[in-house]
């Protein structure tokens, strides 16, 4: 709590020397990944990833892929002879301009997301691509996010309590 109260500021005492930052700081995190909000380790990192409902597939400025999430919750498979591979070979012949013209919208600026929905089987999924931007706003890549919303898209009502 001290270390974030560096960053947002302190309300019921004076601060505390810039020395007592560095102190707070310490070592705890060796070893992790600096997600700015937080750290976690390479084995945490993965578990998160794999764990979360959706599809996540991570495409470079280059248009290459680079990364996707693991087959927990698949529903396009993957292989992972895909990465390095222009995005434009992974996908069939008749759909690569659909592909391109999401990347063009995307590195132009003209565009930040694209959503499409599909029926398959019993399954209604959604899949949005979002651009990745850094902090000046430059185009840094892409990713695909695919989930089957089947179960979401028959709520009604409200749960408030839990209920197994």
């Amino acid at each position: 709590m001290m270390s974030q109260s560096f960053e947002t500021g302190w309300c019921f005492i004076d601060p505390p020397k810039a020395e007592d930052q560095k102190s707070v700081a310490g070592t705890s995190h060796y070893g992790k990944i600096n997600l700015v909000t937080g750290f976690l380790s390479t084995d945490q990192l993965i578990l998160v990833f794999n764990n979360l409902p959706v599809d996540i597939t991570f495409v470079d400025e280059n248009d290459e892929v680079c990364y996707f999430s693991g087959v927990m919750h698949r529903i396009f498979p993957r292989s992972k002879a895909i990465i390095g591979r222009k995005i434009q070979n992974c996908h069939p012949h008749e759909s690569v301009h659909i592909v391109n013209e999401i990347i063009d919208a995307f590195r132009s600026g003209e565009k930040d997301h694209a959503d499409f929905w599909i029926q398959m089987k019993q399954q209604f999924i959604h899949i949005r691509y979002f651009a990745v931007r850094d902090e000046t706003g430059a185009y840094k890549g892409t990713i695909e996010v695919s989930q089957d919303v089947t179960e979401i898209r028959d709520l009604k009502g409200e749960r408030r309590l839990l209920d197994w």
